[in-house]
């Protein structure tokens, strides 16, 4: 029986991630390497990597450049992390380039990973359309990301943190040079390449710059920018779009083009990096929810920081659902300040931490659980109208799975989630 595209990209789950560019080369040679039919502007880095490229992709839209933006993981549906001018690749061209990939595949006896044929895809889903540009988030790492056969000119270094040791080295320095050397995979040796880099310290900055010298590259740091206006809250998505511009005003005068900035921070005004610090409104422009998908110790101290600059003096009613990987007891620790009441909740996802786990996190904290339930639409319906009565926005909470699940939930009635409406639920095991 004749497998679907779909069924064959979950049947590359068993591969797991295998740092390595040669299986993407070959397959990227026997489908006729479709990634040198555009540009490519690579976003490597620890944290911010998706709403850096989510936030350049839209600017260089705004330019008149057919845009191509490639991210993971997905929220809702494998169809987010592949668009065109904001808009996700059709499911009939998933299903028609996935049987492709694997034919290539099967012809040349490999066995690509979950990750390296969704690119393959992209980059033959880019081509056909005859993108001029993509804003492409590498997976892991840079040097040996699948992603980096794009070859590109311009490459945005987000952050550096400890991150997948095992295979990127086991100090930030180690880190910052895989990540950066996505450019080392670009045999235009001669070409002139440019890093704009942020979030990292003094030493790792002057690692950077160093690193950019060997590569007779430039490299650009720009200062955060205090005139920038984002639907997204918190000082870090101010520093992800400083990064966004710097990178398109080089890409677009590098190609003989005009850059307005005005034009540029109009944009970014009306772009929402979904789940991320995301506010949600009602039919009458009240803020409802607040979407973030911290989950960890790292994102929660961001998104507490967060609050307290936009809600001075403000506590929040909690709907918090968390990994059993995580550390819960730090996460609740950090959030106890700013919450007044908690719910816990959690998705039929195998790796969530059940109720019980989480209400006796919350005593061993010395907390209060308000209220406890597996997620659904009366449960959010619920917690919402607690919220309401307290005055204040629903903060929703704790992994980048239940945004998802509440997305799905909360999408056809509030504001703020119109991309996601019609799109079919797939499963983010892979994340």
């Amino acid at each position: 029986m004749q497998t679907s595209g779909m069924e064959y990209l979950e049947s590359r789950l068993m591969f797991g991630m295998v740092p390595g560019l040669e299986s993407t080369r070959k397959l990227c040679e026997a489908l006729g390497n479709p990634q040198e039919k555009f540009s490519t502007i690579h976003v490597v880095g620890t944290n911010g990597k998706g709403s850096t490229s989510y936030y350049l992709a839209g600017i260089l839209q705004a330019h008149g450049y057919k845009t191509g933006l490639f991210t993971s993981p997905h929220l809702v549906s494998l169809r987010e992390r592949i668009r065109i001018d904001d808009v996700p690749i059709p499911e009939a061209d998933l299903e028609r380039l996935l049987l492709r990939v694997k034919a290539a595949a099967c012809g040349a006896s490999l066995e690509p990973t979950f990750f390296e044929v969704l690119t393959l895809v992209a980059f033959l889903y880019y081509a056909e359309n005859g993108v001029d540009v993509v804003s492409m988030e590498a997976g892991m790492g840079g040097r040996l990301d699948s992603t980096a056969v794009a070859c590109g000119d311009i490459a945005v270094l987000t952050s550096i943190g400890l991150e997948h040791t095992e295979v990127l080295g086991p100090t930030e320095e180690a880190i910052l040079k895989e990540k950066m050397a996505v450019v080392e995979a670009d045999s235009r040796a001669s070409r002139c390449k440019t890093f704009v880099v942020g979030g990292l310290s003094e030493k790792l900055l002057v690692e950077a710059q160093a690193f950019a010298a060997s590569h007779r590259a430039e490299c650009i740091v720009p200062e955060i920018r205090d005139d920038i206006e984002l639907l997204n809250l918190g000082r870090h998505y101010v520093e992800n779009a400083s990064l966004s511009l710097a990178a398109a005003s080089c890409f677009i005068q590098s190609n003989g083009g005009h850059y307005d900035d005005a034009l540029a921070l109009k944009i970014l005004a009306t772009r929402s990096w979904a789940g991320r610090m995301q506010k949600l409104t009602d039919v009458t422009g009240k803020v409802r929810v607040i979407l973030d998908g911290a989950h960890n110790s790292h994102a929660v101290r961001r998104l507490v920081e967060t609050l307290a600059k936009y809600y001075p003096g403000q506590k929040f009613h909690c709907l918090f659902g968390a990994l059993k990987d995580k550390d819960v007891g730090e996460m609740l620790k950090l959030m106890a300040p700013y919450v007044s009441h908690w719910h816990v909740t959690k998705t039929p996802y195998v790796r969530f931490r059940e109720l019980e786990d989480l209400q006796a996190e919350l005593q061993n904290a010395g907390l209060v659980t308000a209220s406890a339930a597996e997620l659904s639409g009366e449960y959010v319906e619920k917690v919402m109208e607690a919220a309401a009565d307290s005055g204040t926005p629903l903060l929703i909470t704790g992994s980048l799975y239940m945004i998802g699940a509440a997305i799905l939930l909360l999408r056809d009635r509030l504001a703020g989630l119109e991309f996601f409406r019609g799109l079919e639920p797939s499963s983010n095991e892979h994340r």
